[in-house]
C-alpha cells in the first residue's frame, strides 16, 4: 500500500454556482431568515467535503469554511467583538458578527485590508478595547460536524497565534507578552478540546513565518508552541505556511510539533534548498505544497515528481503528505464550468478540483499498482502546446518591451512645474470633489448587460441604454455640486475584465469566480498571451459624457499593476515582462484620451501593495518595475494633462514614499477605516503632491454626516496645504445603493462646502447650496 498521502489545505467557500454567496446576500436582505441560511451554507459546506473524499484526498481539512472571513471568525470565536457593536453575552449572534464586517446604521465596519499578498480580504481584528474569552470551539464544531454527516476524520483548521496576533490591531510591540497570555491560554483550550475528542491533527496555519521576523519574534513563537503542546501533547500539531519560503529555518523545524507545511511553488527554491543543504527531521511529517494553490495553470507533472524525488532523498515516504501550496480558497473551483474557453487554452487550466486530481495523480505516480504515465504526458503535451501558440510568441510585442529605454518612465516637467500650468488651466475651487469612477450598477445595468451579451439586444440597444445611464448620473452629480465629474463605468462589468476584453493576450471564464471580501466574488481574466493594444478602450463613453456637461470629466483607466495583480497571469514569462506589456497597451490609450481633450485620466492602482513579496529584502525590486510599469503609460502625457491614481486599504503610512515615485499629480486614498494611523504618519506631513482623501467607507450601506467628514477635513487640513487636498469617497460606488450613494455623495459635497466658507475660501459657482435629489 502506498504510505505517501494527500492533504488538503482549504477548499473555496462559494459553491460550484456560488449558493453561498447566493445565501448569504438573501440573508443580508432579509429574504431568508437564519436557519434558513444556515441549511443552505451546510449544504455547500458538505458538497465540498464529500468532492475532495471524491478526489482521493486522504486529509481533509475542516473549519476552513466562514460564513465571511477566516480571521473575523477568530476573532469572533476569542470574543474580540469591539464595544460599538454592543456586549457580549453567551454567543455572538449573526447580526453582531456581521455588523464587525459590514458596519451598522450606528457603527462603521471593522477595517479590512488584504491577506498577505493575495486579491482575499480579511477583517483586521481590534485588540484595544475587548476581552479575551473562548465563546465558541469552532474547529471541535467543525470537526463533529463533518464526521457526524459524513465520517470524515477531518483535520481542523485555525489562524495560527501568531499570525492572528500580527494581523491584528490597535496594541503597541511592548503590549505582545500580556496579549499573548491572554490569547495562548484560549488556544491551550480549543487543542485540550479536540485532542479529548480524538481529533488526530489539526493545522495551525502560520504564513507569518514567511515574512522577516526578528530573532526576538522566533523566541515568542519557540514560546508559544511549546505552551501549546504542553497542553495537548497527543494532539499532532501541522505547522502550516504558504506564500513564499520560511526564515530562520533550523529554528522553525525544531519546533515542538508534529508536521510542518512548507510552500514549493512560491519558495523561490529556498526550501527545497533548506531540505538539500540542512535535511529534515525525522520525527516530523513534511507537508510538501507541491501544486500552486493561487494561479490556474496545469501543474508539468513529470516536473513535479522531479522535485518530490529530491525531496524523497531526505523524507521518507511515510512522512510525507503531498498538498497544495496553500489553501484552494484562491481559485475558481472546477475547469468543467467553461464550455467557451479555447482548447488548447482549456486543457492548459488546472482550478480547485483539477489541481486535488492533480495531488492524487502524483501519488499514484509512487504507488506500483497505479500506471500515471499517461496523465503525465498529457499535461506536458497540453503545457507544450499552449507555449507553442501564436498567441505567445507575438515578436512585435516582445520587441517592443525589449526597446523601452529609461527616459520611457519620465514626465516632460516636474511635478511642481506640472502644478502651477494645471492651476492655472483647471480653476478648480480649494477642497474639489469628485468620486473614484464607478457608481451603482444596478439590477438594470446588469441585466442589459447580459441581454447585450446573450444577443437579445443589438449594440445600438445597449449603446442608447448606457448612454442613457451616463447622462443621468451626470446630471445627479451636477445637482448634488461635485466638481469634477466622472461618466459612471456602466458598461463595464469589472474594472480589470473590461480592459482585458479589448486587449489581446485575455482570456476570460464562464463561472471562473473567486471571494475577494465577504460575499464579493470576482472573475479574475486569464493573461494567457502576449499584451497589445488592439483599439480605443474607453474613448466612446468619455467623449459623450464629456459633451454633457461644462465641468472637468476624468478619463479611467486600471493601472498595468492591478491589471496584472487581479488577474490569473502565464508563467511562462516573468511577471515584469506581462507589466511592462500591459503597460505599453495602456500608454495608448493615454495618448489617444489626451489627444480628443480628456485631459484628466485616472489609472488606478488599487492593487499595487498587494503584490509585494512578503519579505521585505525582496520589495526593491518588484516596486522599481510597478512603478516603472505605471510611469510608462502615463509619462507622455502633457503637462496640462492631470494624471490621478487611486489605492485602497494599503498601509499608506510605510507606503507615501513609493506613492510618490508614481509622479501621479493627484493619488486617491482610503482614509475612513484607517484615519488615525494615516493622521499620525510623518510621510503624509512630507507628501507634496495632490492628495484625495475617502472621507467615507463604501464598502458599508451606512451613509456618513456632513459633521464627521467636515471633522475629517478639519484634521487633515492641519497637516496639508489646502491646494493639496481633494475630496472623495473611499473606493468606487459600483457595489452600493443608489440612494445610499446619492445621499452620501450630498452630506460630502455640503461638508467640503461648509468647510470651505468655514476657512474663508469662497468660490460663487462651487459653493452653491447642494440641491436635494429624489
Amino acid at each position: 500500500m502506498n504510505a505517501l498521502q494527500t492533504s488538503n489545505l482549504g477548499y473555496p467557500r462559494i459553491g460550484e454556482n456560488r449558493e453561498w454567496k447566493k445565501a448569504l446576500e438573501q440573508y443580508w436582505a432579509g429574504k431568508i431568515n437564519e436557519e434558513s441560511f444556515e441549511q443552505a451554507t451546510d449544504r455547500v459546506l458538505l458538497s465540498n467535503l464529500k468532492k475532495q473524499i471524491a478526489l482521493g484526498i486522504d486529509i481533509i481539512p475542516v473549519n476552513d469554511f466562514s460564513y465571511y472571513d477566516h480571521m473575523l471568525d477568530t476573532a469572533a470565536m476569542f470574543g474580540l467583538v469591539p464595544n460599538r457593536y454592543g456586549s457580549i453575552n453567551k454567543d455572538i449572534p449573526l447580526a453582531q458578527y456581521f455588523s464587525m464586517a459590514r458596519g451598522n446604521s450606528t457603527a462603521v465596519a471593522s477595517e479590512m485590508t488584504k491577506w498577505f499578498n493575495t486579491n482575499y480580504h480579511y477583517i483586521i481584528p481590534e485588540l484595544n478595547e475587548t476581552t479575551f474569552q473562548l465563546i465558541e470551539n469552532k474547529p471541535l464544531k467543525a470537526y463533529r460536524k463533518a464526521k457526524e454527516k459524513l465520517g470524515i476524520e477531518g483535520k481542523p483548521v485555525i489562524v495560527g497565534p501568531y499570525t492572528f496576533l500580527k494581523l491584528s490591531k490597535g496594541y503597541e510591540e511592548k503590549q505582545i507578552p500580556s496579549l499573548l497570555s491572554q490569547l495562548i491560554p484560549l488556544y491551550q483550550q480549543v487543542f485540550k478540546e479536540l485532542q479529548a475528542e480524538g481529533v488526530q491533527w489539526v493545522q495551525v496555519d502560520e504564513p507569518i513565518l514567511v515574512t522577516s521576523l526578528s530573532k526576538d519574534e522566533f523566541e515568542t513563537i519557540q514560546s508559544i508552541y511549546a505552551q501549546l503542546h504542553e497542553a495537548a501533547p497527543n494532539l499532532k500539531i501541522m505547522l502550516q505556511t504558504y506564500f513564499d519560503s520560511i526564515t530562520e529555518y533550523q529554528t522553525v523545524v525544531s519546533l515542538p510539533v508534529q508536521g510542518i507545511g512548507l510552500d514549493f511553488v512560491h519558495d523561490r527554491n529556498q526550501n527545497l534548498q533548506y531540505i538539500q543543504k540542512l535535511g529534515f527531521p525525522e520525527d516530523k511529517v513534511l507537508g510538501l505544497g507541491i501544486i500552486d494553490g493561487r494561479n490556474i495553470w496545469k501543474a508539468d507533472l513529470n516536473k513535479k515528481k522531479e522535485i518530490i524525488d529530491l525531496v524523497l532523498e531526505k523524507v521518507n515516504t511515510e512522512r510525507l503528505w503531498i498538498q497544495p501550496s496553500c489553501s484552494l480558497l484562491h481559485v475558481p473551483i472546477t475547469i468543467k464550468n467553461e464550455p467557451k474557453l479555447d482548447k488548447t487554452l482549456k486543457n492548459a487550466l488546472a482550478f480547485a478540483d483539477e489541481k486535488l486530481q492533480e495531488i492524487h495523480m502524483l501519488k499514484n505516480r509512487y504507488d506500483l499498482n497505479q500506471n500515471s504515465s499517461d496523465a503525465f504526458s498529457k499535461s506536458e503535451k497540453d503545457i507544450n502546446n499552449l507555449n507553442m501558440s501564436a498567441a505567445r510568441n507575438n515578436s512585435i510585442v516582445h520587441s517592443a518591451v525589449k526597446n523601452i529605454s529609461n527616459q520611457d518612465f519620465r514626465r516632460k516637467q516636474s511635478f511642481k512645474e506640472r502644478k502651477e500650468i494645471q492651476q492655472a488651466y483647471w480653476q478648480l475651487p480649494d477642497y474639489p470633489t469628485t468620486t473614484i469612477g464607478s457608481f451603482p450598477q444596478t439590477a438594470e445595468v446588469r441585466k442589459a448587460r447580459r441581454q447585450f451579451k446573450s444577443g437579445e439586444w443589438t449594440f445600438e440597444q445597449y449603446k442608447e441604454f448606457i448612454e442613457s445611464e451616463i447622462a443621468r448620473w451626470i446630471s445627479i452629480q451636477e445637482k448634488i455640486g461635485l466638481d469634477v465629474l466622472v461618466h459612471g463605468e456602466f458598461e463595464r462589468n469589472d474594472m480589470v475584465e473590461y480592459f482585458g476584453e479589448k486587449l489581446t493576450g485575455f482570456a476570460f471564464s464562464s463561472n471562473g469566480w473567486v471571494q475577494s471580501y465577504g460575499s464579493r466574488c470576482v472573475k479574475p481574466p486569464i493573461i494567457y498571451g502576449d499584451v497589445a493594444f488592439s483599439e480605443p478602450m474607453t474613448l466612446t463613453e468619455s467623449l459623450y459624457a464629456k459633451s454633457l456637461t461644462s465641468k472637468p470629466m476624468k478619463g479611467m483607466l486600471t493601472g498595468p499593476a492591478t491589471i496584472l495583480n487581479w488577474s490569473f497571469v502565464r508563467d511562462d514569462l516573468t511577471r515584469k515582462e506581462v507589466c511592462f506589456q500591459i503597460a505599453l497597451a495602456l500608454k495608448e490609450e493615454v495618448e489617444i484620451l489626451q489627444r480628443n481633450d480628456i485631459k484628466m485620466i485616472q489609472v488606478d492602482e488599487p492593487a499595487l501593495r498587494e503584490g509585494l513579496p512578503l519579505k521585505k529584502e525582496n520589495w526593491h525590486e518588484y516596486l522599481e518595475w510597478t512603478v516603472q510599469s505605471f510611469l510608462l503609460a502615463t509619462s507622455s502625457a502633457e503637462a496640462t494633462t492631470q494624471i490621478h491614481t487611486h489605492m485602497c486599504y494599503c498601509d499608506f503610512n510605510h507606503f507615501l514614499e513609493v506613492i510618490s515615485k508614481l509622479d501621479a499629480d493627484i493619488i486617491s486614498i482610503e482614509t475612513s477605516r484607517s484615519h488615525g494611523e494615516l493622521l499620525e504618519s510623518a510621510q503624509l506631513k512630507a507628501y507634496d503632491k495632490g492628495i484625495g482623501l475617502g472621507v467615507y467607507d463604501i464598502h458599508s450601506p451606512r451613509v456618513p454626516s456632513v459633521e464627521e467628514i467636515e471633522n475629517m477635513i478639519s484634521e487633515y487640513s492641519k497637516l496639508l496645504p489646502k491646494e493639496q487636498i481633494w475630496i472623495n469617497p473611499d473606493c468606487g460606488l459600483k457595489t452600493r445603493k443608489e440612494e445610499e450613494t446619492i445621499a452620501s455623495l450630498q452630506n460630502m459635497v455640503k461638508a467640503a462646502k461648509k468647510f470651505r466658507n468655514e476657512i474663508g475660501h469662497t468660490n460663487t459657482d462651487a459653493d452653491a447650496t447642494t440641491e436635494e435629489i429624489c
